[in-house]
């Protein structure tokens, strides 16, 4: 992982505790409107991916479940009619290992960069940008590590991610034919 990459990714670390909690699952509440849009394939490559120490360890089939369940479970409900692929590439992650509640508590982050595709033509309309994303405020005292096992703080950090993707993409709401 580039010094640059670590270092945003560690600078942020210190606004975790600013940031809102994680994100509802997208199944119980009503998503943003996203016009003509609709998930045609979602495309994850955990193979790039750097561990952020400390970490707990994750794999890359871990890394490409958890992402591309999220993705779908977010969009998969939108049918606007035209096919979209989401690409995302894992940059870099770091699952929070039990640490000293208040003095250590070690973070969870997940670095992506994301590109938008349209499936035909297949062409991509928006990307690559690259997003992080943190488990949330609700872990700022005792540190996820010491009440999630990995699994769970990966599927936190991937919910957040999808949903930032969606904010993402929806900054450009003349993709999915939404008013400006």
């Amino acid at each position: 992982m580039s010094d640059a990459l670590t270092r945003r990714a560690f600078g942020g670390l210190s606004l975790a505790g600013l940031s809102a909690c994680a994100v509802p699952d997208p199944l119980g509440v009503d998503l943003p409107e996203m016009g003509s849009f609709q998930l045609a394939d979602t495309v994850v490559v955990p193979e790039t991916a750097k561990k952020i120490p400390p970490s707990r360890n994750a794999t890359d089939a871990e890394l490409k479940r958890a992402m591309t369940s999220e993705i779908e479970r977010r969009f998969g409900r939108y049918a606007g009619g035209k096919d979209f692929i989401i690409a995302v590439a894992i940059d870099g992650y770091a699952l929070a290992p039990p640490g000293i509640p208040v003095l250590l508590t070690p973070k969870s982050i997940l670095v992506v960069t994301a590109n938008l595709w349209t499936a035909e033509p297949q062409e991509k309309i928006g990307g690559p940008h690259q997003i992080t994303t943190f488990e949330g405020a609700n872990s700022l005292l005792l540190g996820s590590g010491l009440v999630k096992d990995a699994e769970a703080q990966l599927t936190t950090l991937a919910r957040n991610m999808a949903s930032k993707i969606q904010s993402w993409m929806l900054r450009r709401p003349e993709w999915f034919d939404l008013p400006a």
